[in-house]
């Protein structure tokens, strides 16, 4: 036996049950969970908005209106306190955060600070400092504008939740990102748009008198009279009015509002229900004004005008204007709601259709499957019972990774799916270096038992050492990225830990069994692994020419990305990519080509989808901001609306692509950097050196695979990279672990000969765990669909790539530099009577 003592056996079996009633309720629908406890049916792992439809959207309040409020504030705050204390003043005038004014008499300037000590000290949000003749200048610090972007967050975020609440979709995800950003997902939305509309719109409503006192194009040619203002209308052309700025009625005198819409016409119109101090004030201010006009302003625009014929004295006010039904509804929510206290700017968008997240869905699902048949097919044929452990421990640690996404609320995205399938090629690849390992051992001890339990503890380094690459690049590129990206690096984080135990724990308590049960007296008979047993292939002797042309080729992707350069996303160029649908018949490309280029401005890129009836439209950065990208997507949907359906849509700003750009650089130079340390502690600097070299290599390739294919490169393309430098890794460290630990037996080995040696006793493992982990690939290739199949094409190179940068990469830049073997001869002796024949100088192969 295996000697895996009873507590512990009882210990691995219940995690692995535990994570069985976990995993359940992925396998039961809304309806059967409705019967078991809430606890229960809430560790179902929740699915991406890409896999189940949805609006992602992030929205920056604008600090510019915040600074605008503040600076309006303080100005009628320093108007207020001087008139009480009868200081008179001149030039009262604000611009940005500095306001201006000079005090008449130079005899009150002393008094005139003491008034205004308030506002300039305490929080200090505003500091003060004295000029000549009186002048007084008052700067509001960006400590204090700080202040008030947080509190108008938390205000928004108030806001937000409520308006979104009242429009009745399923459960919302609603955060804070940042200093100044809100994320907002609702699954299963199917007008983002009107979502937009919703956030976007700071919805100040008031009633204010029209100021009568001159003509407003008086006032527009000159200035307006002080306490009031021009505001225009939203006709075609507009039309101005001179108003009150103080208004009659303003939000906070709203205690209800509900919309009434007209089914025959599709018209609607808004109620308001006053509060009992707003009823009164309102009642004596409109017999104060009978005869004259009042407005009602909605976000400094003139939406409506009517003359007050009689007083209004009920609670209950009809808000004029000409509203759709849902226009009515919409602003109706957002009055209950209340007003944001600033302007929120979409500054990125990720919108997929419900129908189109649901075959996306079965897509993922399909590859899974299959990729699960392929690496089980493949376990089973080359090591027969204990390929059936393997796969059993496969079941499991997928069962795993699925309990404890759902335990910790962790959302299962396409990209996810693709972690899932590249955690399968993961979990063989430590089952065969188990397996392999085992092997080894029998050919030296000729006893099974002692076989086994040497070969799965001496092979849990070498596994641990390569899931932790592993782990590196996905703690980074979790860190960094966001949304499905981030879903990626979050699903083959948790796989990480799953594969690890059940490779080193599961599969060992199965074999365990299996020789309690059935006592075999060998194990080679039922393994057909051994086909490169006894091979001498001089890697080392062909390193030259191996150097030499990958030198070539990455110098010549170098000059091509320096001069072809990649076709970069909207990730990182900012813009917008929009999936459309024809409602009848195929597509046609050229029609909507041309139909944009006279609305949209700047370039436009329209490609038919395989199907010929779908099409992807491209729409290049615009020029005016986050607001002017969503503006293109707008015109967009005008034009084409009434002949296609729009299944996906994606908008980035020029802000948080800017920042994507920075963040995925600093991912890939964190990554090697780590990466660096990680192999420099665990063994030398040589093996480090090599192992970046190896990885540059790769990731030099891969970038010159996307400028050679054309492939957009976005921040998909930078987890594909990750995942590549992660994988390349494991197969890196794999191989070094060999070559340590034959430096340690065999120190008077020539370098070249010894490096030949370990590569050729891992060769077995290295041949099965690339076939396994393309043949995953493939399977997510083949069945995952189309939004994935790039995504996929990369990871299949950048797994061959990986394979071969091990091997005539990794392994000379040790000779190179000069490897030592006197650094590893401490142990030496027993080392080399342990594993292999030390007289003879020879390896065991």
């Amino acid at each position: 036996m295996l000697h895996v003592s009873w507590w512990k056996t009882v210990l691995i079996w219940f995690a692995v049950l535990l994570s069985v009633l976990l995993a359940v309720p992925n396998l039961l629908g809304d309806q059967q969970l409705s019967s078991f406890p809430a606890w229960f049916a809430q560790r179902k792992v929740g699915l991406g908005l890409d896999l189940q439809g949805g609006s992602h959207i992030m929205v920056k309040i604008e600090r510019g209106d915040v600074v605008r409020n503040r600076l309006e504030t303080v100005v009628g705050d320093i108007s207020a306190r001087l008139r009480t204390v009868n200081i008179g003043y001149s030039g009262l005038t604000g611009t940005g955060q500095k306001i201006q004014l000079r005090i008449n008499d130079p005899a009150q300037v002393e008094a005139a600070v003491n008034a205004l000590k308030p506002i300039t000290s305490g929080k200090a949000e505003a500091t003060l400092s004295q000029g000549d003749n009186g002048a007084l200048i008052i700067d509001i610090t960006d400590a204090g504008i700080n202040e008030r972007v947080s509190a108008s967050m938390t205000r928004s975020l108030k806001v937000i939740r409520n308006r979104i609440a009242q429009l009745g979709v399923g459960e919302p995800l609603i955060r804070r990102q940042g200093a100044d950003r809100v994320i907002i997902q609702v699954p299963g939305l199917a007008d983002p748009q009107r979502l937009k509309n919703l956030l976007n719109q700071p919805a100040q409503l008031s009633f204010r008198l029209v100021d009568q006192s001159m003509q407003v194009q008086d006032a527009i040619n000159g200035r307006p009279p002080a306490g009031s203002e021009v505001l225009f209308s939203d006709d075609d052309p507009p039309v101005g009015y001179l108003v009150q700025k103080q208004p009659l009625l303003s939000n906070i005198d709203f205690a209800d509002a509900v919309a009434v819409s007209n089914a025959q016409n599709n018209d609607g119109n808004i109620s308001v229900k006053l509060t009992p101090e707003a009823t009164s004030r309102f009642a004596q201010a409109t017999a104060n004004n009978l005869g004259k006009n009042i407005v009602v302003v909605l976000d400094d625009q003139v939406i409506s005008v009517a003359a007050l014929k009689t007083a209004i004295t009920t609670g209950d006010i009809d808000i004029p204007g000409d509203f759709t039904a849902q226009g009515a509804q919409d602003l109706a929510v957002m009055l209950k709601s209340g007003p944001l206290p600033a302007t929120l700017t979409t500054v990125e968008e990720r919108t997929i259709k419900p129908g189109l997240g649901n075959e996306t869905m079965r897509s993922g699902v399909t590859a899974c499957i299959a990729a699960g048949i392929f690496v089980a097919a493949l376990m089973i044929g080359f090591y027969g019972l204990l390929g059936v452990a393997a796969t059993i421990a496969l079941v499991i640690n997928i069962i795993m990774v699925l309990a404890i996404m759902g335990l910790f609320g962790i959302t299962l995205t396409l990209p996810g799916i693709a972690a899932i399938v590249l955690i399968i090629g993961i979990a063989l690849d430590a089952n065969v270096l188990i397996y392999e390992r085992v092997r080894e051992e029998e050919k030296k001890t000729h006893l099974l038992v002692d076989a086994l339990r040497h070969g799965f503890n001496r092979a849990a380094a070498t596994v641990a050492d390569a899931d932790l690459t592993v782990l590196i690049v996905a703690a980074i590129l979790f860190y960094v990225s966001g949304g499905a990206v981030r879903g990626f690096a979050a699903t083959l984080m948790v796989g990480v830990f799953t594969t690890f135990f059940t490779a080193c724990f599961v599969t060992r308590s199965l074999v365990d069994a299996w020789i309690s049960h059935r006592k075999p007296r060998v194990l080679l008979a039922g393994v057909r692994s051994g086909i490169f047993d006894g091979a001498n292939i001089r890697f080392m002797g062909i390193r030259r020419y191996s150097f030499t042309v990958s030198a070539a080729l990455s110098v010549a992707t170098l000059l091509a990305f320096a001069t072809v350069g990649m076709h970069l996303g909207i990730d990182f160029t900012g813009g917008s990519i929009i999936e459309v649908r024809a409602k009848q018949g195929v597509v046609d490309p050229a029609n909507i080509q041309s139909r944009l280029q006279n609305v949209v401005p700047g370039d436009v890129q329209v490609d038919r989808l395989a199907d010929r009836l779908s099409a992807v439209i491209r729409v290049h950065a615009q020029q005016g901001g986050e607001n002017a990208e969503q503006s293109a997507v707008t015109l967009v949907r005008d034009e084409l609306g009434k002949d296609y359906d729009f299944s996906r849509i994606e908008v980035v700003g020029p802000a948080v692509s800017g920042e994507i750009s920075t963040t995925a650089s600093v991912a890939v130079l964190a990554a090697l950097a780590a990466i660096l340390i990680y192999i420099w502690l665990r063994f030398e600097w040589q093996f480090a050196v090599g192992a970046i070299v190896a990885t540059l290599h790769d990731v030099i390739l891969t970038l010159g695979l996307f400028v050679l294919t054309g492939m957009e490169f976005n921040m998909t393309g930078i987890a594909a990279l990750l995942t590549i430098v992660g994988y390349s890794l494991n197969d890196t460290v794999v191989v070094y672990d060999r070559m340590r630990e034959n430096l340690r037996r065999y120190p008077q080995m020539p370098l070249p000969i010894l490096i030949d040696a370990s590569i050729n006793q891992t060769l077995s493992r290295t041949v099965l765990t690339s076939a396994t982990t393309l043949l995953a690939l493939f399977a997510l290739y083949i069945f995952g669909g189309e939004v994935i199949r790039s995504f996929t094409f990369v990871l299949l190179f950048g797994v061959a790539v990986g394979t071969f940068s091990s091997i005539y990469i990794a392994a000379p830049v040790l000779i190179v530099f000069k490897l030592r073997p006197d650094k590893f001869q401490a142990g030496g002796e027993n080392e080399g009577q342990a594993g292999g024949d030390v007289q003879s100088g020879k390896p065991a192969v």
